[in-house]
């Protein structure tokens, strides 16, 4: 088989490396528009389930990034001038540019072709059987079909910027900072021996009411790191325009983006271009590379194309329905943050872990996190919790969709 896989990130490298371990006589060619090396991107985050994952696929390739990767396993939440530390599940980070730097030298190992500064457009795409678009969120190669796919765009409320720094968290680092204008935070996690990624997220009226929204990237990280400077420790932030040179670190409102169908004849989607999910779950990566794997599981299991396309769509909707769902409660949680703000620590980080659960907005605070201790003592309880949870997100999923009818 001929592929053609457009873009150079994550899913498009793997996706190459396990059709070419499948059959090496596969002609796989991955193009990249920018210059090798030219990522920009700080850190991404994993846990031990992807880990798991990558060593079944390809036993090589996971040794070398958990080689390269950090771990953690455990958080810590910073509220005004409290803190708490709990234990939580082993995570991972990893340099996006490290990633990529592994995931290319061992694609060109097998054979694959990468070929940076060739940009592919609905114009002049490559003569292949199957040309996968793992261009990102703002695909070309979606957008010029956008109608075929059913591509849906939601906004979210809130503000991020997507930032480094010098400062190395040895845990993931929650901090949240009280204002005139409101409340701000920041996740932080380390991916490296000397650096960390710093995600700093607000409300709309308190983005405008601290002038980030009139600031230029200097005077805007230097009030950031003012805001911050506890969790800093005197370490810098570090912008778009102080790594790579280019332009500067901006701040965006996150989009969610679905696709009724993921494939419109031989041009499929992969990554970010077919889905994306909330920051806050940290799971951008993991889901980009799992496409990879169910692709190539697909494409393996069946010689006719459009089966093997209609398969990879089929199981990859319905693994993503419940972390689609998490990703949509978290990011709730952050946008009514006023809610769990002035709970004691040790509840509002409890809640903060808790995030993802459809029953949580539906429950008073401290009631839900009475109820969460109880029901991971008493077996009843948690089954209780566990049936009454998903029940509620499918009404309100089932309303949300009747609502978009209308």
């Amino acid at each position: 088989m001929k592929v053609a896989c457009v873009g150079g990130g994550p899913a498009g490298l793997y996706l190459s490396i396990l059709l070419k371990l499948r059959d090496p006589s596969h002609d796989i060619t991955v193009h990249e528009r920018n210059p090798e090396g030219s990522t920009y991107g700080w850190g991404v985050t994993y846990w031990r389930g992807l880990l798991d994952k990558l060593h079944e696929h390809d036993p090589e390739s996971a040794r070398a990034v958990e080689e390269h990767s950090v771990r953690w396993n455990h958080g810590v939440a910073h509220v005004r001038d409290l803190a708490t530390r709990q234990d939580g599940d082993e995570g991972h980070g990893i340099g996006r540019h490290r990633l990529l730097e592994l995931l290319a030298t061992r694609a060109r190992s097998l054979g694959v072709r990468l070929e940076f500064e060739h940009g592919i457009t609905p114009e002049n795409l490559p003569d292949a059987d199957l040309v996968v678009a793992g261009d990102g969120v703002h695909s070309a190669l979606r957008t010029a079909h956008a109608d075929r796919f059913g591509t849906e765009v939601r906004a979210g409320r809130n503000h991020y910027i997507w930032l480094g720094t010098t400062k190395v968290f040895d845990a993931f680092t929650f901090a949240f900072v009280e204002t005139d204008h409101g409340w701000i935070w920041c996740y932080g996690y380390g991916f490296g021996p000397d650096r960390s990624t710093c995600v700093i997220e607000c409300a709309p009226e308190t983005w405008t009411g601290l002038g980030l929204d009139r600031a230029d990237e200097g005077d805007g990280l230097a009030l950031l790191e003012k805001l911050f400077a506890d969790i800093l420790d005197g370490h810098a932030l570090i912008g778009r325009s102080s790594a790579d040179g280019g332009t500067q670190s901006q701040w965006l409102n996150f989009r969610t983006l679905t696709n009724r169908t993921w494939s419109h004849g031989n041009l499929v989607l992969m990554g970010d271009a077919a889905h994306t999910t909330h920051y806050s779950i940290g799971a951008g990566t993991t889901l980009a590379l799992e496409d990879a794997m169910a692709l190539a599981d697909a494409l393996h299991e069946h010689s006719a194309l459009p089966e093997a396309l209609a398969r990879y769509e089929e199981r990859r909707k319905a693994e993503l329905l419940s972390v689609q769902s998490a990703a949509r409660y978290s990011a709730q949680w952050y946008e009514n943050l006023p809610r769990y703000i002035d709970l004691p620590p040790e509840q509002m980080f409890a809640l903060l872990g808790q995030r993802h659960s459809p029953l949580l907005p539906y429950v008073p605070p401290q009631l839900y996190y009475r109820i969460d201790r109880a029901a991971g003592r008493l077996d009843a309880l948690r089954r209780f919790k566990r049936w009454l949870g998903p029940k509620i997100a499918r009404n309100v999923h089932a309303r949300a969709l009747g609502s978009r009818k209308d």
